[in-house]
């Protein structure tokens, strides 16, 4: 399943994939196996509540079974049934009636994933469910492709973090803000205001891989990395990447950057989370792009760091080494 911070409604895909299944690692979820699935109606409450969980109206069946449109900022989708089920993680049950999607229609991005664990703050999200019985916070590590992370629902060490707090928006209250105040390269701070960083609002979201920066900070911090590795022959842009360089940075080129939050949080980022490799590594390229309306802390910055989001507190916190 894509662990995903940015939404709230958890799904996966169902057979008989009426219209689309993507392929998946191990077998589709077949919702006639389960003696203890069951369809929600239209009238449901939960049916009801898919607009605010999924920014789209439900719709319903002529089997009066309601239908729920799951969307996402890179036009990848998933449409099918909203159902309830038995939710056991490891060796305990932890919810006889937990709501999801049973997809029949995904479509995009996903990987080889089953579905999506939906982790923002709306009452259908997989965090809002289990709040009640496992504690309102949970914490994580976005491995790379050679180690191994983990998701971890409910009570966590906090000696071991750093916070910054969760600050709230007008633009969507179930997304995690927070305030970036300052980014450095080589140790010094990128030559902009401080009203550079608060002029956009800023989430964290574990759904989205590049980083977008607010559009002075990312040409500051754009401008930092060609002087730096100036010895580097430029490369065409790449998609939203377009600070790229031909052939493989070396690690050892790559300055140090840190992303500073507010009440001094900091990600102090490897050369990992500062390039990306693409077009099958003849190319590399900063792993930032610049922001629209929003802001977004992504995965590839994420990457091997402890994050735990404690709601009940409203702060977010960090610490480096949680999956090197």
């Amino acid at each position: 399943m894509v662990v995903d911070t940015g939404s709230s409604l958890s799904w996966l895909q169902c057979s008989p994939c009426r219209v689309s299944c993507h392929s998946q690692v191990g077998a589709v979820f077949d919702p006639a196996a389960s003696a203890t699935y069951r369809s929600v109606p239209c009238s449901a409450p939960e049916c009801h509540g898919l607009l605010s969980a999924t920014l789209n109206p439900s719709s319903c069946s002529v089997a009066n079974v309601c239908i729920y449109q799951a969307s996402y900022g890179d036009t990848s989708f998933s449409v099918g049934y909203l159902g309830k089920d038995s939710l056991s993680l490891g060796s305990r049950r932890a919810l006889a009636d937990f709501v999801y999607g049973c997809g029949q229609d995904n479509e995009g991005l996903f990987g080889k994933s089953a579905g999506l664990i939906g982790l923002a703050r709306n009452e259908l999200s997989l965090l809002s469910q289990l709040g009640p019985r496992l504690g309102q916070s949970f914490s994580y590590c976005l491995p790379t492709m050679v180690s191994t992370g983990y998701l971890s629902i409910g009570s966590y060490n906090p000696a071991q973090f750093s916070y910054t707090p969760m600050v709230s928006s007008s633009l969507d209250d179930t997304l995690y803000f927070v305030r970036l105040t300052g980014v450095t390269v080589g140790g010094k701070n990128l030559p902009v205001r401080a009203s550079a960083y608060t002029g956009t609002p800023t989430i964290i979201d574990s759904g989205t891989v590049i980083t977008r920066l607010p559009p002075d900070v990312y040409t500051a911090l754009s401008n930092a990395i060609v002087a730096a590795l100036k010895r580097y022959k430029r490369a065409p842009a790449y998609s939203i990447l377009d600070t790229c360089f031909r052939g493989t940075v070396k690690a050892s080129a790559v300055p140090a950057v840190n992303m500073v939050f507010e009440g001094g949080a900091t990600l102090k980022l490897a050369p990992r989370n500062v390039m990306i490799d693409v077009d099958d590594a003849t190319t590399t390229c900063l792993a930032f792009a610049p922001a629209g309306r929003l802001a977004i802390i992504g995965n590839r910055q994420q990457q091997t760091f402890n994050v735990v989001y404690d709601v009940a507190k409203s702060r977010i916190g960090f610490a480096a080494g949680g999956c090197s």
